[in-house]
């Protein structure tokens, strides 16, 4: 079997696993959290941006590792990265503008998933063989749904470990070294073994040397980048109303071909829309939830309103301000007959962190090129350090603690490998496992929905207040 047989036949598993099925799931499962909670989380965003800033300090007594403005950031560390950038543009450039709609989608209803997820993660977590404070997914099928639901625990734990090194690892790597390669022309394994340094510097002081750096690191470059491209769109304010429209009109419409863009059909949006959406802000997936449980707080529900910022952050406001970018500033363009037309970037037929770099580059000519390519840099590195939490607490539920140590040096040796290998499969195969990931965790999630519930009303009426 060829190389491209091998690619035809994984994107036919990935077609498949993100068929109808796992997108009703997906979907399904946040609406009905949402619906179910009164809209809570969205009624109550401002609420939780107060926990949020609140959360930067901790009682020492408090049970856990990090603050909770420190696990918000080791979350968004793992969630804001290439997905935001090159994902973005990915899904738009697969499955046109509409793509954007089915992310705002993915990302509302996601905020309840994300919610639940810190909600369970808190109540149900446990103290490992090295005193850590330690939950997620698998903790929250075993010790919520009983041993006979253990399998469930395993599988997800199984996928995290090795989804991981795809899509918080490999992919990330990749990414950052194409740029700083093409950029400033430095050698791919020199930019490797830089990269790999790093990741080394910061994973080996633990959840608590990530959250150190994350605190740091995370608000900085997101505030770059938001702040580029508020500054492109308020250039191009005029184009914002009509950009929007067209991007819920081609959610339920089919996208005609033009310039570069071959065109898309409606199922095409929603595929690549809902499969991008959740590849950037991990609602479904249960990974966010690996970080939440190791926060300085007693109170779940408290955690879960200061997690499902993560998935608002995420999408609603750092997807949208790239996705605009691209829709609304206008690229030449080369036709078919040779002439050239001033078209929006997304009609250019470029893809990935390219489409980006394009719109910004011709949206901002002073500086917008940087912002891409640093935001890429830093999103992108910052993600490696997240996901190699996640990893490693899945990998520790599976083996105990004595596979810590090794499984952060074989994170940093993949950094490398991912650094100077073509992964023209890893996009394929992580957007597989990630859907593996999902499914456990969504189960779980509606089984127990109603602790959920139970804990959210508790909670409301020791306030005497409705949450």
């Amino acid at each position: 079997m060829n190389m491209s047989q091998v690619e035809a036949q994984l994107n036919a598993v990935a077609s498949f696993v993100w068929g109808p099925a796992l997108l009703i799931l997906l979907l399904g499962t946040g609406l009905f959290l949402t619906i179910a909670l009164r809209f809570m989380p969205i009624r109550r965003i401002g609420t939780a941006f107060r926990l949020l800033f609140r959360g930067r300090k901790a009682e020492a007594t408090e049970p856990g590792e990090i603050t909770p403005f420190q696990t918000l950031m080791t979350a968004l560390a793992a969630t804001i990265g290439t997905g935001n950038i090159a994902g973005v543009a990915t899904a738009i450039a697969l499955g046109g503008p509409g793509a954007v709609f089915w992310m705002w989608m993915t990302a509302l209803v996601g905020m309840a998933t994300k919610y639940a997820e810190a909600v369970l993660a808190i109540h149900f977590r446990e103290v490992d063989a090295e005193g850590q404070y330690v939950g997620g997914p698998m903790y929250y099928i075993k010790n919520g749904l009983g041993k006979g639901w253990g399998w469930l625990a395993i599988l997800f734990a199984l996928f995290a470990a090795i989804a991981g090194f795809g899509i918080g690892n490999m992919v990330q790597a990749n990414s950052v070294t194409a740029i700083v390669t093409a950029t400033f022309g430095v050698p791919n394994w020199s930019v490797g073994l830089v990269l790999s340094a790093l990741t080394f510097l910061v994973i080996i002081g633990g959840v608590k040397r990530i959250g150190a750096v994350a605190e740091w690191l995370v608000p900085a470059m997101a505030v770059i980048f938001i702040v580029g491209g508020v500054v492109i769109l308020a250039l191009n304010y005029q184009d914002i109303p009509g950009g929007l429209v067209f991007i819920v009109r081609s959610a339920f419409t089919e996208t005609a071909a033009t310039g570069g863009f071959a065109g898309a059909a409606v199922w095409a949006g929603i595929r690549f829309g809902v499969a991008r959406g959740v590849f950037s802000n991990e609602a479904g997936l249960g990974s966010a939830a690996i970080a939440h449980a190791a926060a300085k707080s007693h109170d779940p529900v408290q955690q879960g309103m200061v997690a499902m910022l993560g998935t608002f952050i995420d999408t609603i406001v750092v997807c949208t301000i790239t996705a605009l970018v691209i829709v609304t500033v206008h690229v030449p363009v080369e036709m078919a007959d040779g002439s050239t037309q001033m078209l929006a970037s997304w009609a250019s037929g470029k893809t990935g962190a390219e489409l980006s770099a394009l719109a910004f580059s011709a949206g901002l000519p002073a500086g917008g090129h940087w912002i891409v390519t640093f935001g890429l840099m830093v999103f992108a590195f910052t993600t490696i350090l997240g996901w190699s939490y996640y990893g490693e607490r899945s990998a520790e539920y599976l083996f105990g603690v004595k596979v810590i140590l090794p499984y952060r040096l074989l994170w940093v040796a993949f950094v490398f490998g991912g650094s100077v290998l073509q992964l023209s499969l890893v996009w394929t195969v992580t957007d597989i496992l990630n859907a593996l990931m999902a499914i456990p965790n969504l189960i779980a999630l509606l089984l127990l929905s109603g602790t959920v519930f139970t804990l959210t009303k508790a909670s409301a009426a020791a306030r005497k207040g409705e949450i």
